[in-house]
Parts: C-alpha cells; structure tokens; sequence
C-alpha cells in the first residue's frame, strides 16, 4: 500500500517529476557515454601500439634498447654460447618464438631513420618487414581491417621496392612509378644510398604512418643495411592478449640474457593512460555528485511544499517508518525511470558511434600525430556497461534521498498542520 501512494505522489506534480527524471537520465548518459568514449580510446591506443610497435611481447637487443630512439642498426638481436656472441637469424627467432603454444604469430622487423633527397619532405622512417606474414597476421587499417592499400601493390620480395603512405605521397608530390632517393646508415655506419620504385599507396588511417613511413621487404633492407639474415626487432602476437605475461617468460628463457623482452603494456603510452583512470572516475563522479544534489534538492522542495500532507498522514497515525518509506520510494521509483532513460538514450548513441566512428582528425585538426592512436574512434557498445550504469544510477541517486526522506518523519503533525 506504501508503495501504490509513492508511485501515485509521482503524478501528483508532474513538474517537479519530470525535473528529477531528468537530472539522472542526463548522469547517467553522460557516464555511460563518456565511458564508451574513454574505452574506445583506450582500445585504439592498445590495438595501435600492438599492430605498429610491440605486437603481444616484443624482443630486443641490450644494445638497441639502451639507443632506441635512435633506432640503431648495429644491434641485431644476439645471443651467447659458451661466451660466444652469436646472432640469431630471422628463421631462427620464429622458429623458437612459435614453439610456444601461447604465440600466434612471430615477425621480424626492421626500422631506421632516412634522409630523402630532391623533395620537400627531408626525413621519413623506412619499415623493413616481411609483407606477407605481416598482412596474414595483421590488419594495418584497423578501421577498415583492410591491408590499407589504396592503390597499386605491394612490394615483392627483395625487390627494389617501397610503398608510401597517402600523406608522405602528397606532401612529397610522389606517385607510382616514381623513386625516393634515400640515405641510410648501415650497421657498419657507412651510408647507403639507393632509390627505390614506389609500387603502391596505403592508408593506414593512422596519422604517424602515412605522413612518415616508406615500407620495404625486409630482406633488401637487411641486404642493404649489411644484416644479412639478422633481425633488429622481434614482434610476437599471441592467440590471447592475456597471456602475454606467459609468453615473455617463455621467451626469456628462450632467447637468454642479452635480450631486452617487454609486453604491450609496458608501452609508454599503454602505461600512462591505464596509470590516468582516476582521473575518467573522478569526471564520472562530477556529474553523479552534481545529478544527486538536483536529486537531493527537489526532494527537499518536495518535502517542503507537502508539510501539511505530512502533518495529516502523521495524525492519521502514520508511523515515522512509513512516511520515511513513502517519500524514500517515491525518490526511488523517480531515480528507476530516470536511470531507465539516461540507458536507453546512451545505449542508442553508443550503438550509433560503434557503427559510424568519429573523425579523430577533424575534431582534433590532426593534432594527434604523436599518439598511438588512429584518425577514427569507435565508442564501445557494452550492454554490461549499461547494466552496470543503470544500477549505479539508481542506488547512488536513491541514497541521497535517505536524509531528506529522514527529515520528514520529524516533521511534528500538530506544526505541520498549524503551517
């Protein structure tokens, strides 16, 4: 029966109910919003750093973790036998990284810095890889999940080949058919001159490497920079990302230790936006405290308009009890339909914004070049999510009704009434 009168005080001032509708509907679509948001951020960043730098785990030299900025050539990733140093060829590192059950896939990589001649653009990263595999293993487009070419082809084998990205071809004014001329330095630090045929034009969809890089076989590259069958880079992708941990443990024993071994999430980037969440749960936390003090507010006013109803419903012998639980029903059953509708409009506009992405570069006028991240962003659709929402709606909102809901079993019928 108390709660038949809670539910019927809804309609009695349609107003003030609407008003407290709609304060928590709006915490809670921008919680749930911004919460897809922040995830979808989070996963580009990590499947970026995944598919450009580090894959699952990634294995280095000593030597070239203690100058990676400089990308240096002349520390191949090696090894040691009875106190002789020895190199491990690329055939060699797949072989060991793939006798692990946990590891997907196993590339070889190469990148160095290069000087461009005859051109506007002076520097560019050339990426020696072993196209094949990386197109079997990887999407390069991770909004198309597409290899990213968006014309002409791929170079072959150790061929004097290259393929650049849409802006470095634009800047540059460079099209298939044309040659790059290039200087490189060689692991013995001479330099190395040579021109390679542009085959094909990409679209990685992430600014970073279709503003900088020339992709190369990676086999003409180890021939050019001196390597021979030797890898600078080893790029593990596992079947699972969560056991990437595994994986590294079994590569270190595997590759002995002179090598430099970290997962993805080791990553600066990885690292510095999982180690920045309190800051999302406090933003969070802004619009519920700012929703529960509308909440609190129009209780409270509510409470003050309906003195007398209070007065008559304690002569009528009422227990405190129960007038404490009408008003704290009634606050319940407004924080139920508010939630209900701050899910059903965040789940609409997160649905929407997984099926059709932003365009990172036009909101942020491609300032996002340095991070990880592609030139899209898709929110994350979870119905998990919105469960969990409408659940936080209801309990924090209909918390901060307790204490006015309190203050009205105090309310003395006599004064009440004399009001």
């Amino acid at each position: 029966m108390l709660s038949v009168i809670a539910w019927r005080n809804i309609g009695r001032n349609r107003r003030r109910s609407i008003l407290c509708i709609t304060a928590v509907g709006i915490a809670v679509f921008f919680i749930i919003f911004m919460n897809s948001w922040m995830d979808g951020m989070f996963i580009g960043i990590e499947n970026t750093v995944r598919t450009y730098e580090t894959g699952h785990v990634l294995a280095v030299s000593e030597g070239f973790e203690a100058e990676k900025e400089y990308l240096p050539v002349q520390f191949p990733l090696e090894k040691v036998f009875g106190g002789t140093e020895d190199y491990f060829s690329d055939d060699e590192l797949i072989r060991l990284a793939e006798s692990l059950p946990e590891v997907r896939g196993a590339l070889p990589r190469i990148q160095i810095h290069a000087s461009l001649f005859d051109n506007v653009v002076k520097h560019a990263l050339v990426w020696g890889i072993d196209i094949d595999r990386e197109r079997e293993i990887n999407h390069f487009n991770l909004t198309k999940r597409t290899d990213g070419l968006v014309s002409g082809r791929f170079p072959a084998n150790d061929a004097n080949e290259c393929v650049i990205g849409t802006v470095l071809a634009e800047k540059a004014g460079l099209r298939i058919g044309d040659r790059i001329p290039l200087k490189t330095v060689s692991a013995e630090f001479s330099d190395k001159y040579w021109s390679p045929e542009i085959t094909g034009i990409f679209e990685f969809d992430y600014r970073k490497m279709d503003e900088d890089t020339i992709i190369v076989p990676i086999d003409r590259l180890q021939r050019i920079l001196g390597l021979g069958d030797r890898a600078q880079q080893l790029v593990v992708f596992a079947h699972d990302q969560r056991d990437s941990e595994r994986i590294k443990a079994g590569m270190e024993q595997l590759l002995g230790d002179r090598t430099v071994i970290r997962t993805w999430t080791d990553n600066y980037w990885v690292a510095m936006y999982r180690s920045m969440t309190w800051l999302y749960y406090i933003i969070f936390g802004v619009f519920q405290v700012v929703a529960s003090f509308l909440i609190v507010n129009t209780v409270l006013m509510m409470i003050h308009e309906r003195i007398k109803e209070i007065g008559m419903m304690g002569a009528l012998g009422m227990k405190r009890a129960e007038i404490v639980f009408v008003f704290f029903m009634e606050a319940v059953y407004l924080s139920i339909l508010g939630a209900t509708a701050g899910v059903f409009l965040g789940g609409v506009a997160t649905w929407v914004g997984s099926q059709f992405p932003f365009d990172m570069t036009t909101i942020t006028g491609g300032g996002m070049k340095d991070l990880p991240v592609s030139g899209t962003l898709y929110l994350v659709f979870s119905p998990t999510m919105l469960i969990q929402n409408f659940f936080f709606g209801v309990v924090i909102s209909a918390l901060c009704t307790i204490i006015p809901s309190l203050k009205s079993a105090f309310v003395e019928p006599v004064e009440a009434l004399r009001r």
